[in-house]
């Protein structure tokens, strides 16, 4: 296991900066999540993290020991691809040995790991058969295999779900996660679906356009987005965003929404451009809600509905409750939970600190 510490890493592909003046805590045997859209960055983080690039700048910590510029071999770290890595005319068998061969290691010392290896992952049936046979999910399964029988200091893995169809993604999201319950070997873990990083990660790290935005656990991401970015890109359907036109004083809980008086965490700052945040599960349709507008959608999400209203404020979508979806045309109230709401300031597109963000910045700790 090992704590994984960058600092003002950044790396510059001619005249395109990839990663900007990062830095950030990978505490010891966490399963960290590297998360945002394509060509954000977070590839080249765990590239320069496992020595498969250099950064252009910056430093990289492993237990306090300065890797930055060394070769992956002497990094202690074992990588993951999404393409799986494996030779395809060796066995399970000896796809598993081949770097514990390279190692030099003892053969009853391989034996023994392999043997581990293959009832920690459940394939000793597979071990003889040849590798090019095998499912998306077996292979996967071997991928893990050969990088968990190194015993190193951490996993490193580029999107290694990828290439593997919905229903054995998420059996795999499971048995990872279970996986790393038992071995505590801090995991840095690179995607760019939301719904693997909430179901596997004690850390979600949000990158975008080469900067890290957020680094929180999964409820801290969800409910308090550093900024309307991360807030649009975590959650399916995301956040509604609620310009406000009015002067926003420091100490103030109300504001004014399609004509409605609505409650607001009170402010720690003045902000005379700001903006409403709240996600549709937190407002619910009814008949006696104070902020009226007219249905313009309706979406069938399977467990639930969403409603999409037209108001005077702009387009709000809320959750309908089962067997009691209106119409499109259909006049209705809603009724936000106000402890959920969140404001941001309209110009930076910031999170305005607040006493509940407050809170919850007290509460978690900072890697």
């Amino acid at each position: 296991m090992a704590q994984i510490q960058i600092k003002n890493l950044q790396k510059t592909f001619s005249d395109f900066t990839a990663v900007k003046n990062s830095s950030l805590i990978l505490e010891d045997g966490k399963f960290v999540v590297l998360l945002g859209p394509s060509g954000c960055g977070k590839t080249t983080t765990l590239r320069m993290i496992a020595g498969l690039e250099f950064p252009t700048g910056g430093q990289i910590l492993i237990d306090q020991d300065d890797v930055t510029y060394r070769r992956p071999r002497e990094r202690d770290v074992a990588m993951v691809f999404q393409l799986f890595a494996l030779y395809p005319h060796f066995n399970v068998r000896e796809n598993l040995a081949f770097p514990l061969k390279n190692e030099g290691l003892p053969k009853a010392e391989i034996g023994k790991r392999l043997d581990e290896v293959a009832a920690i992952l459940r394939i000793e049936h597979l071990m003889n058969a040849r590798v090019g046979g095998l499912s998306g999910g077996d292979r996967q399964r071997v991928a893990l295999g050969r990088a968990i029988v190194r015993k190193p200091k951490a996993f490193l893995m580029d999107e290694p779900l990828g290439t593997l169809d919905a229903e054995f993604r998420e059996l795999m999201c499971v048995e990872l996660r279970k996986l790393h319950d038992r071995l505590k070997t801090t995991t840095v873990f690179v995607t760019h679906d939301q719904n693997e990083a909430m179901a596997l990660a004690d850390h979600i790290v949000v990158m975008n356009r080469g900067e890290i935005l957020q680094a929180d656990t999964p409820e801290g991401i969800y409910h308090f987005p550093s900024c309307m970015f991360v807030a649009s890109f975590i959650g399916r359907p995301p956040m509604n965003f609620v310009p406000i036109n009015e002067v926003v004083l420091q100490g103030r809980d109300e504001v004014t929404v399609a004509g409605a008086s609505i409650e607001v965490p009170r402010l720690n700052e003045a902000c005379s451009k700001t903006v409403l945040g709240i996600r549709p599960e937190h407002i619910r349709l009814s008949d006696h809600g104070p902020v009226r507008g007219e249905v313009a959608h309706v979406e069938y999400f399977g467990s639930h509905w969403i409603t999409e209203v037209m108001t005077s404020a702009g387009r709000i979508k809320a959750v309908a409750p089962k067997g009691a979806v209106p119409a499109v045309g259909c006049h209705v109230g809603l009724g936000f939970q106000t402890e959920r709401i969140v404001m941001f300031n309209q110009e930076t597109e910031l999170l305005l600190a607040s006493a509940t963000t407050s809170h919850h910045q007290q509460g978690m700790s900072h890697g």
